[in-house]
């Protein structure tokens, strides 16, 4: 799983990157590595925020702080949107919405091939988890239903 706090930090050391480099007066196509580095970790922190409103089945039955992760998943999406909203000023008045407009359309293509790559691969192996843990759970219930069951028969003479 994708850590939120891992994400947004490496969000906001690309952001104020990004902010130094436009400060000084670089050209946008000397920002890549920084606008990659910015967009792979707004993906990321996305992804963190889905998977905390709907955990999986594993993590719902072994953490106790769920709902404290999506607090923070929620809030670190939140401050997220405020550096996006903020670069996005930035980048139009010194580069023009066109650079924005590019920059939108090339981070979209990012995040659909790390949901197709990356994420599809987390939820594969938390569903193939899930599945393991429901098993174990059904395997459990029927030996301790059989024991409930033998211990009634010893008690009553049967067994």
């Amino acid at each position: 799983m994708l850590d939120p706090v891992t994400a947004i930090s490496a969000a906001t050391a690309a952001y104020n990157g990004i902010k130094t480099m436009i400060s000084t007066g670089k050209e946008i196509s000397d920002m890549g590595a920084q606008l990659g580095s910015w967009a792979k970790s707004i993906s990321d922190l996305d992804f963190a925020h889905e998977r905390a409103k709907n955990p999986p089945l594993f993590k719902k039955m072994l953490s106790s702080n769920i709902e404290q992760e999506a607090l923070e998943a929620w809030a670190h999406k939140k401050k997220a949107q405020e550096m996006r909203e903020e670069l996005r000023g930035y980048i139009s008045l010194y580069y023009g919405p066109s650079a924005w407009d590019e920059i939108v359309r090339i981070e979209s293509k990012m995040r659909k091939e790390r949901r197709d790559m990356e994420y599809a691969a987390i939820e594969r192996k938390e569903a193939i988890i899930n599945f393991a843990a429901g098993v174990a759970c059904f395997i459990i219930g029927v030996f301790v239903l059989v024991g409930v069951i033998y211990l009634i028969g010893v008690n009553n003479g049967r067994f």
